[in-house]
């Protein structure tokens, strides 16, 4: 789940020297700024035309009332056995080498940790779980574990106790807490650094197996696994959705972002969304040159106040703005701006972070082997496949894209829940506070975006981060 650190002018560059920066800040500070990725127009320009683009994309829907319908659904059909057998053992395997690098292993470039849970946990899943289909559910390893645990008790003719119902009351606030849990732990605690991230995952591991055991693994799963609850809220965009019973692993294609429209919309949805929105707003704002100017490189009490604060305002005015325009309509408009933020603030991290694997499967204990003698175990990941000029250009998309897919989105479901008749004036004006947010956070977005990277460093790794981002 390395995601959340980097963005434009350093992401690139960034990224290379992660796993030194995931020791934590030192005193030693390295005010390392990087051009690498630059826009071709002033920033003030961007962000007029985008706060405009977003701003007129509303007027637009305000004045047609555009409407639309939810995905009608259909019996569906269950993955072929290969692929969900294939998609098992990869998220078992992930989980296997990193307890056994936790255990046994050595540290360096190929640390799994950090490269599994941050990188391809918790950026790359959400990116497919938004724009392909529900993937963890068959990558889950917490469910695999549990079904191999249960086998192994049937073999050994053991019986399990009685399964207590779910509380109604609990809801989804133990994915709400668990949700806020890493977002603390990426944000503030550095990602934890591989050896407490270790530790984090075998005790989140044996909390979750006990859940499952004392409640279900599917009602689990559904309400207070973490990890299943924000990737299936993120997954209504996709243009691929579970159907029916989850335990028939049965999906259906519908149109990307109409499953936005579907009922069953909830305050922890609601609360999941604003705050996975303003995580990520808090990641870009707190690593810029301005940020810096003002609050400095605050200790982790002071950052943990900071965020709960940035984190408490956005979900204070998600919920004024749900009071105005309806829960629904502005869950299903801020998941989309979500989303398009995941994209444009980690999608390089992505590309060039997740390189380490080559060095991970090198020498996966990370003992100093280089397997095959390839020279893998050397490698340094590149960002020399991606144009500046592409990268902003995904950037600028994903945002105002984001946003103008999450105006559509909230007035149809204003619309539609709200009972109002076509064209009717007292609705249409319920709904400019939700434009009006949307715009202002497209701006404050895309500023964060153009600011200088301010890089913390630990101490011995300070020059060479100078070193590295002056170089490019």
């Amino acid at each position: 789940m390395r995601a959340p650190r980097f963005h434009r002018g350093g992401v690139a560059l960034a990224a290379l020297v992660g796993g030194l920066l995931v020791a934590g800040p030192s005193p030693v500070l390295a005010h390392a700024l990087s051009n690498t990725y630059q826009s071709r127009l002033p920033l003030v320009v961007y962000l007029a035309g985008a706060a405009f683009a977003v701003g007129l994309s509303f007027a637009f829907l305000l004045i047609a009332d555009v409407r639309a319908e939810p995905p009608v659904t259909t019996v569906g059909r269950v993955p072929p056995a290969a692929l969900r057998f294939l998609l098992g053992a990869i998220g078992l395997v992930g989980w296997i080498w990193i307890v056994a690098q936790g255990i046994a292993g050595g540290t360096g470039t190929g640390e799994v940790t950090t490269l599994f849970l941050w990188v391809y946990g918790w950026v790359g899943v959400a990116m497919l779980s938004a724009f392909v289909g529900p993937v963890w559910h068959w990558l889950d390893p917490f469910t695999t574990l549990h079904g191999l645990g249960a086998a192994a008790a049937r073999r050994l003719g053991l019986s399990g106790w009685a399964i207590a119902d779910y509380p109604r009351g609990l809801g989804r606030w133990p994915a709400v807490v668990g949700l806020l849990f890493f977002v603390w732990l990426e944000l503030v605690g550095n990602g934890g650094g591989p050896r407490s991230l270790f530790i984090v995952l075998v005790g989140y591991t044996a909390f979750t197996l006990a859940m499952m055991a004392q409640f279900g693994r599917d009602a689990w799963r559904a309400n207070g696994e973490t990890f299943s609850v924000w990737f299936g809220l993120i997954g209504r965009l996709a243009p691929t959705a579970l159907v029916g019973d989850p335990r028939d692993g049965r999906i259906a294609r519908r149109s990307f972002a109409s499953g936005l429209l579907l009922p069953g919309w909830r305050i922890e949805h609601l609360i999941l969304v604003a705050a996975g929105t303003a995580s990520i707003l808090f990641d870009g704002l707190s690593q810029t040159q301005p940020w810096f100017e003002v609050f400095g490189a605050p200790g982790v009490p002071l950052k943990t106040l900071q965020l709960a604060g940035f984190l408490g305002l956005i979900v204070l005015a998600a919920f004024l703005v749900s009071r105005l325009v309806g829960l629904s309509a502005t869950a299903a408009g801020l998941l989309p701006i979500a989303a398009g933020y995941l994209v444009a603030h980690y999608f390089t991290y992505l590309l060039i972070d997740g390189q380490r694997i080559i060095v991970a499967v090198a020498d996966p204990l990370q003992q100093g082997w280089d397997i095959g003698n390839f020279g893998w175990a050397f490698y340094q990941p590149t960002s020399g496949f991606l144009p500046p000029g592409f990268v902003w250009t995904i950037q600028l998309a994903a945002v105002v894209g984001g946003h103008m897919l999450g105006a559509w989105a909230g007035h149809v479901v204003s619309a539609r829940e709200s009972g109002a008749a076509r064209g009717e004036r007292s609705h249409r004006q319920r709904e400019v506070p939700l434009a009006v947010i949307m715009v202002c956070l497209t701006t404050l977005t895309l500023w964060s975006l153009g600011q200088a990277l301010v890089v913390q460093a630990p101490a011995a790794a300070a020059a060479a981060v100078i070193q590295l981002l002056r170089s490019s």
